[in-house]
């Protein structure tokens, strides 16, 4: 069954819910059978790269706002994080256009390593205070995730999937999508945010349940007799 999350690197809120989300498909017997998916979207697509300016003054401008406002939000999404188990350093945060990291996560879902991109990005920008609009730092993480380093420079020179990451982009504006993170179940069911763990636990089991349902037989129990076989035996 797959389960599709649209998500933007800079959104907190969806480092937040990767780490409940994986705390309930951990409790799921049948987590094995499941597909992770993750799409793009942009909370920011103008924002302009700005590695002398602190994440805090780029929000205190971008909401309107004191920058003691913004520190103080910025502080409290820090304690949500916390309790996720996840550190976050805003004082070190670079403010940074996320469509170039979108398209190393396409790179990475081509060889099968998504799941681990997503997490590299998400620590990179949050915890690290790595700019992750640079080549060089996504060729840098891609190495340690099995990634060919000139294939990594090239992909991002070409923006080879520059176009995958508009169609995320496209697709979300279809289904509706109007904040991340944003979990599609089987295409049957969506949950909106970084919602507790029981939720997302409930929502799995309801999809699953359905779709193995629905789902094709992939093995049945078989009664041996008389057969002829493609080479040509008759026993």
């Amino acid at each position: 069954m797959k389960i599709e999350i649209w998500s933007d690197v800079m959104c907190p809120f969806c480092y937040i819910g990767k780490r409940k989300f994986e705390a309930a498909l951990a409790q799921f017997p049948n987590s094995s059978d499941v597909q992770i998916e993750w799409k793009s979207f942009q909370l920011a697509p103008d924002m302009v790269t700005s590695p002398g300016k602190s994440i805090h003054q780029f929000l205190a401008d971008h909401k309107g706002m004191g920058l003691e406002q913004a520190k103080g939000l910025n502080n409290q999404v820090a304690q949500m994080a916390k309790a996720s188990g996840l550190t976050y350093n805003f004082d070190t945060a670079v403010p940074a256009n996320s469509f170039k990291a979108h398209q190393y996560g396409r790179l990475a879902k081509h060889h099968n390593v998504q799941d681990a991109a997503e997490e590299q990005l998400f620590k990179a920008y949050f915890t690290d205070g790595k700019n992750i609009d640079d080549t060089e730092t996504l060729v840098q993480l891609g190495t340690t995730i099995g990634l060919n380093a000139a294939e990594t420079r090239r992909m991002l020179d070409q923006q080879t999937y520059a176009a995958e990451v508009e169609e995320d982009i496209n697709e979300a504006m279809q289904l509706g999508v109007r904040g991340v993170p944003f979990f599609v179940f089987d295409r049957k069911y969506a949950v909106s945010g970084a919602q507790d763990t029981s939720v997302f636990l409930d929502t799995i089991k309801k999809s699953f349940t359905e779709w193995a349902q629905n789902k094709p037989l992939q093995s049945v129990e078989t009664i041996e007799g008389d057969v002829c076989t493609p080479g040509g035996d008759c026993n």
